[in-house]
């Protein structure tokens, strides 16, 4: 299920360019897209669901009601952004305390407009986002912030049940969903892993690191040229996953050297996305994951909404000529990927981490461990991991050795 929404209508490049910008914004009511959450949340309880949208909502309505303690984690991101909450009049209202301050932790916060939205969304059903008295408010506050959306794009939004990409791997079939998400890079990731002894390697040695590293900065190099709104591709994303194409990009990677590949479009180093992984007692499983990209999104909250808008359009160039380039009703590259393996045609996991950029990464570590190293769940999650954050650069997680720190850097990765 693709529920991701498109971009305004109002929205072209010259639009951009004329406002003085050589980039997408990152923030504010430029940055907004149609936000597709809630009709992917309808679609699927339609669909497969056992509750009418009133009654999923009815815990968060209670929470937004009375409020909940803000944990020290959430609580220090809050603080961290406190400067783009004061840009605009409804997310200070909305997300400020007295005084313009963040939250505490351990402080109560309630957010009584929030609630009141979702009553609305359980009357009226999704239509009170896409054309009803909500979406008359977003698109309100968003032209009047300079951006693109209309009454209309809202209105026009639609989900669409989609056929996901598949790659083979270590006896299992691996699934992700098509463009405009990442999930092909996690493919790619692995079918280039897949032509290397990595068990041989050892868990977590620095040669493991090494082609793990290699791997994403191909696949990356791959998603940033080619990948945008599947229905402006210049080709069969399934091209990318071909054995002689991979078997090629594989030849690529130099056991005694790191290369230097240029970085993806934009840095996805964080964001405010959450992953469920959830199955019931008939057996069903979902692979769910939904986000605002940024930390509090565009920054824009419509008045008396209690919610703030995403900015996906973030994640759209300006470049001419590239596949990804804003243009009206178009969906913007992002990077959220769910994640599912089946044996035999048999469901076997519904899987995802989070993260941005980290996603593709995190989907091939995780089964490496679990698929090559027959590690346990827990010990699979738990495992120190690799991030390539951009040309020589890598995050490693604490409990990799010195030794092995060591040993990268002499490859030429820059810690």
């Amino acid at each position: 299920l693709d529920a991701s929404g498109r971009s305004g209508s109002l929205a072209t490049p010259d639009t951009i360019r004329a406002l003085g910008m050589d980039d997408v914004p990152y923030r504010g009511a430029q940055a907004v897209t149609v936000p597709g959450a809630l009709s992917g949340w309808s679609a699927l309880l339609d669909q497969y669901g056992t509750l009418t949208l009133a009654e999923a909502l009815a815990p968060a309505i209670a929470i937004a009601e009375e409020g909940f303690p803000v944990t020290p984690i959430i609580a220090s991101q809050w603080r961290g952004n406190v400067r783009v909450l004061e840009r605009d009049p409804g997310a200070s209202a909305t997300y400020l305390l007295e005084g313009g301050r963040a939250p505490e932790a351990g402080e109560w916060f309630r957010n009584p407009d929030l609630a009141a939205s979702y009553r609305m969304v359980g009357r009226q059903g999704p239509s009170a986002l896409y054309g009803g008295p909500l979406g008359e408010k977003i698109a309100e506050t968003v032209q009047a912030q300079g951006g693109f959306l209309t009454l209309d794009d809202l209105r026009n939004h639609q989900v669409e049940w989609v056929e996901p990409l598949s790659a083979d791997f270590q006896g299992y079939q691996v699934w992700e969903l098509p463009p405009a998400g990442q999930g092909i890079a996690a493919l790619e990731m692995l079918k280039i892993l897949d032509t290397f002894d990595m068990a041989g390697m050892g868990h977590n040695s620095p040669q493991y690191f090494h082609h793990i590293i290699e791997a994403k900065k191909l696949a990356f190099a791959d998603l940033n040229r080619y990948i945008s709104d599947r229905d402006f591709l210049e080709g069969d994303p399934k091209d990318l996953l071909d054995d002689r194409y991979i078997g090629d990009r594989a030849g690529l990677i130099d056991p005694a050297r790191a290369v230097d590949r240029a970085d993806p479009g934009r840095p996805f180093n964080s964001g405010e996305t959450i992953y469920l992984s959830v199955a019931d007692k008939d057996g069903n499983m979902v692979s769910f994951i939904n986000s605002v990209f940024e930390y509090f999104g565009s920054g824009v909250v419509a008045p008396g909404t209690g919610f703030v808008l995403q900015n996906r359009g973030a994640g759209f160039t300006l470049e001419d000529g590239h596949p990804n380039q804003i243009a009206p009703g178009k969906r913007p590259f992002h990077t959220l990927i769910p994640g599912f393996v089946t044996k035999d045609g048999e469901p076997l996991m519904a899987f995802g981490v989070m993260g941005g950029s980290m996603q593709p990464q995190g989907h091939a570590q995780l089964l490496l461990n679990l698929l090559v190293f027959d590690m346990d769940l827990q010990d699979a999650i738990d495992a120190p991991r690799v991030r390539h954050m951009g040309g020589s650069r890598i995050v490693l997680e604490a409990p990799v050795t010195n030794q092995v720190r060591e040993a990268l850097e002499a490859l030429g990765h820059t810690i």
